[in-house]
């Protein structure tokens, strides 16, 4: 008799999600159907609901929090150590001049052209 009682239960729950979920649908259509009613209406064009999603954006978003709640990892500690830069930041700047580079020693330019 409890397994014939709970399977009734059961079957309310589904129909009682099925019936929200109707709902919900028809609620979402109807707000649609207004707005692009009233775009119509007005001359406007009509925008589709769009989510814009980029997932490299996400990763970065969350490597990015890590790295500011862990601090910066030993592997890229260890590569600015290797190439002798700051350990605070690991990150070449590329193009600020000739100050920047440490391993190399200038020589005039040959004019054989």
């Amino acid at each position: 008799m409890f397994t014939f009682i709970l399977r009734i239960v059961l079957f309310v729950m589904g129909l009682m999600f099925a019936a929200s979920l109707a709902v919900a649908v028809t609620l979402l259509a109807t707000v649609w159907g207004l707005r692009y009613a009233w775009a119509r209406l007005t001359g406007k064009p009509v925008d589709p609901w769009v989510m814009r999603f980029h997932p490299g954006k996400g990763f970065e978003q969350f490597r990015a929090a890590a790295a500011r709640r862990n601090g910066p990892a030993a592997a890229d500690v260890a590569a600015a150590r290797a190439r002798g830069e700051s350990v605070s930041s690991p990150v070449v700047s590329i193009g600020r001049g000739d100050a920047d580079v440490t391993d190399v020693r200038s020589r005039p330019l040959d004019s054989r052209s």
